[in-house]
């Protein structure tokens, strides 16, 4: 399987302070391992799937697409405007 990541995701991660950063690679992993694991949107996000963890009582996103044996990280964040801004691309 190979792993690409957007420049959005890139974007949003370099901003992670660093006591996120393992949370967020553990999730990361999780994906990698089981691409399935992932809620799969409806709608006009019916190519996205989206994956939750909780880190310190906040809910983070972790938005992907699998296309055959490509994996790309499109986006990371809090749930505020997330579904908004991937909708716009």
């Amino acid at each position: 399987m190979t792993v690409w990541q957007s420049n959005r995701f890139k974007k949003s991660y370099k901003k992670l302070p660093a006591n996120k950063l393992t949370a967020v690679n553990r999730a990361l992993q999780t994906v990698i391992d089981n691409p399935d694991i992932g809620e799969k949107k409806t709608g006009n996000l019916s190519w996205l799937r989206v994956h939750k963890f909780k880190f310190s009582q906040q809910q983070i996103l972790i938005a992907y697409r699998l296309d055959g044996e490509n994996l790309t990280f499109l986006d990371l964040g809090s749930h505020e405007n997330f579904y908004r801004d991937l909708s716009r691309n």
